[in-house]
């Protein structure tokens, strides 16, 4: 567990500074730790705090309190890593539940590079979830660049590996895509304030976070019809691929029909047939399917079939 007085930075505490205080305060803990120290929060409703059900990031307004849940993406690369965090928050202070050690993570991070001019749980709560999205940009830069990569291979001819990777790079961006929604939603519902438990003045940290996280939903977009537009090029250069095998295999057999048809023709052995007695009759029959074979190859090469 760690607790935090929100002053100028954060300040580690005990839990028995946070009672009496005339300062905010932050409270990690885990879900056995809040069952322990529950009644000394004060706050009247029972958060949902069984980690393993969390689904989506949402805030829930309740009469005395705010609670909810953050269910953040692991922004070091795209896999199916999520990191559950139930909350709750009034005008005294905020608690995080976690079975992880990501928000004290984040927290620490917090108490180690921030010095707030005014500071307040507003600040702290805008801090705390601009870094949960810290990160993503150049997440989605990367994956920017590596389409872009793909896009050059496509546009190369290697096109075999790629439609699989195109679809799970785009369900990892309609996953992002949801969250991104879902803490809009959250920045919205903070900066309605229906129980006053911020200061009017700095709601504005909630609208910043809301446009911020807008901007990046907006490069997801970006990125999904990018997906989009490559799945189209890699089914062009498929057909593209077809295509040129089956004009190659139509000059193979255009080229050889007329030998075929030599090869039967002098393969019944009738006995008036004068080449059969020539001495010249079987080279000119080799030289014959050459001039034939040179024919083709030359007139395919000036249709540019070749």
């Amino acid at each position: 567990m760690a607790y935090y007085l929100i002053k100028e930075t954060l300040v580690p505490c005990t839990a028995e500074d946070i009672k009496d205080s005339l300062y905010q305060y932050v409270a990690v803990l885990t879900t056995e730790e809040y069952l322990e120290a529950r009644p000394a929060f004060g706050m009247g409703i029972d958060i949902d705090i069984d980690l393993s059900k969390i689904s989506d990031t949402k805030a829930i307004v309740n009469y005395d309190c705010l609670s909810g849940t953050l269910n953040i993406p692991d922004h070091e690369e795209f896999n199916d890593r999520k990191f559950p965090i139930a909350f709750a928050l009034d005008e005294r202070g905020i608690v995080l539940i976690a079975s992880n050690d990501y928000a004290f993570k984040a927290v620490e991070k917090i108490r180690e590079s921030k010095k707030w001019k005014f500071p307040g749980m507003e600040r702290f709560v805008y801090d705390f979830l601009e870094e949960t999205i810290s990160n993503d940009l150049s997440l989605l830069e990367s994956v920017e660049a590596n389409l872009n990569k793909m896009e050059d291979s496509i546009i190369s001819g290697y096109v075999e590996s790629f439609p699989a990777q195109l679809n799970e790079i785009r369900s990892e961006l309609l996953d992002l895509h949801t969250h991104y929604e879902h803490l809009i939603d959250v920045a919205k519902e903070l900066e309605e304030n229906e129980n006053g438990f911020f200061a009017e003045e700095n709601l504005r940290y909630f609208r910043l976070f809301g446009d911020r996280v807008e901007r990046l939903n907006d490069l997801v977009a970006e990125l999904r019809e990018y997906i989009i537009q490559l799945r189209d090029l890699t089914s062009e250069q498929l057909s593209i691929r077809q295509n040129n095998i089956m004009t190659l295999l139509t000059i193979v057999t255009t080229i050889f029909m007329p030998l075929t048809l030599i090869a039967g023709w002098y393969g019944m052995n009738f006995t008036n047939m004068p080449e059969l007695t020539s001495p010249f009759g079987y080279p000119v029959v080799i030289l014959s399917s050459i001039l034939i074979v040179l024919g083709f190859l030359i007139w395919f090469k000036k249709k540019k079939w070749l």
